[in-house]
């Protein structure tokens, strides 16, 4: 896989569009304009696969987009928790706990960068616990939207939404470990490979 420097790239407007989109789809859920709220997130979604399937498709896998890609899931996630919790619709500690560990993690972040080491893979553990969320949050607002689906909505959308929580810290927590591990591996000499390292 070649990973570029390139810009303006077809999947990188189109995470550009996700990111523009952010705001607006924050402004209509605090509002309370559930519905339209939802489309722009499907819209979200939808460009999110396109963009990666056109990445990968054209060879256009750029260091920009893996920047912007999971930032923009991120953003998503924190509109939905903001905008519900503005509402009294979601507790304001489950908003604190999902920044604070992304807080925790931009610390470890920097840790890293002090010790001459650049940011950990993904965890797949962090990937399910995204999904959670990404997942819980829709369902949520989609009982808010259609009160006719709101009773077997709302438990499915708690429900993902605790446990990916939970799993967003226990991810927090191997990230912290691994951290711990790799700033403690034997500094490279000049002219060695990184690739000697035992990993």
């Amino acid at each position: 896989m070649v990973v570029s420097d390139r810009v303006l790239t077809l999947p990188n407007m189109l995470s550009f569009l996700r990111l523009v989109l952010v705001p607006v789809f924050l402004v209509l859920l605090a509002q309370g304009e559930d519905a339209w709220a939802l489309v722009v997130l499907s819209i979200s979604s939808v460009t999110d696969w396109l963009d990666g399937f056109l990445a990968r498709r054209w060879n256009q896998i750029t260091r920009l987009g893996q920047l912007l890609d999971p930032a923009a899931d991120r953003l998503y996630i924190f509109a939905a928790l903001i905008g519900l919790a503005w509402r009294d619709l979601f507790p304001w500690w489950i908003v604190l706990v999902v920044v604070g560990r992304d807080i925790f993690l931009l610390a470890l972040g920097i840790i890293l960068a002090n010790f001459g080491f650049g940011p950990l893979p993904v965890h797949l553990l962090g990937k399910v616990a995204t999904f959670c969320l990404f997942y819980a949050l829709p369902m949520i607002m989609l009982g808010q939207a259609f009160p006719q689906l709101e009773w077997w909505s709302q438990p499915v959308g708690w429900a993902f939404g605790l446990w990916g929580a939970f799993l967003y810290w226990w991810a927090g927590i191997v990230y912290a470990r691994e951290t711990m591990r790799v700033i403690r591996l034997p500094r490279v000499a000049p002219g060695v490979s990184s690739d000697t390292l035992d990993r």
